[in-house]
């Protein structure tokens, strides 16, 4: 998917500055998307999504900085608004986290806007609903719902829900999420507040199923287990912060999106 790009790849981590520095060097800005993602993974390990997601974040600002405090974008995520159950979630609501994941990712978006008002750094702290399209992975511990769902619905494989079905999420194709980014570099967008990165539309686990069923045009075998630690009932993001920031941004629908993520998952498992 990459082929003919002039992308140069650095085996490295977050957590080491000749690593960060490497990639930093020459650049006009960053896009920070590195991260342990998962809520069951930082119940089962937080202190590994704590290093990783703040204090990697941080160690990647101060590497922006060393280098010319250089613009730069960060993926927060939504696991932010936690516990809080008003719908949709604008950014001035109270935050709540529900799982270290959550509480990481504060810490990540927290580290961003200080250090645009300290050290006047041009910063941009997304926040992150629930991204999904082709080449995210299915089939380990710690994969997300959407490829999950798909390598099921196609495989045949029983589909495990957490929950009865009815919790909502605020599904956002990457190539919406892949637009935002790009647009925020070349216009160097800034912003002194977290910017929610979806757009209003809530779907159910339940609406998932039944369109994918519409989909590969077979009944999906469900069965459903307790609700996990640390997970949200609802998700939908409010979009006016987003809309004055982009006003000209066009996210692909849902249903397309998925339609794309199971053409791609059938090259790989069928």
């Amino acid at each position: 998917n990459i082929d003919g790009l002039d992308v140069r790849f650095i085996d490295g981590t977050i957590l080491s500055n000749d690593a960060l520095d490497a990639a930093i060097d020459g650049s006009d800005a960053v896009v920070h998307l590195a991260a342990l993602g998962s809520v069951p993974r930082s119940v089962a390990d937080p202190l590994a999504t704590h290093q990783v997601n703040a204090t990697g974040t941080l160690m990647v600002l101060e590497a922006a900085r060393r280098h010319g405090n250089l613009h730069t974008i960060v993926a927060g995520s939504s696991s932010v608004y936690g516990s809080n159950p008003v719908l949709p979630k604008h950014e001035e609501l109270a935050t709540r986290p529900l799982s270290p994941y959550g509480g990481s990712k504060l810490a990540t978006e927290g580290y961003t806007l200080a250090w645009g008002t300290t050290y006047g750094m041009p910063t941009l702290a997304f926040r992150f609903f629930n991204v999904f399209g082709p080449l995210q992975a299915a089939g380990h511990a710690y994969a997300a719902v959407i490829p999950t769902f798909v390598h099921s619905a196609l495989t045949g494989a029983p589909l495990t829900v957490h929950g009865d079905g009815t919790q909502s999420r605020d599904f956002t194709y990457v190539g919406s999420v892949t637009a935002a980014l790009t647009d925020a570099v070349l216009r160097r967008v800034t912003s002194a507040t977290p910017v929610n990165l979806a757009f209003g539309t809530r779907v159910s686990l339940l609406d998932v199923i039944a369109e994918l069923e519409r989909i590969v045009g077979r009944p999906v075998v469900c069965t459903h287990e307790s609700n996990r630690a640390g997970d949200v009932p609802h998700s939908q993001a409010d979009t006016t912060r987003l809309r004055e920031l982009f006003a000209d941004l066009r996210p692909v629908r849902f249903t397309d999106g998925l339609r794309a993520t199971v053409d791609w998952m059938r090259t790989v498992v069928l």
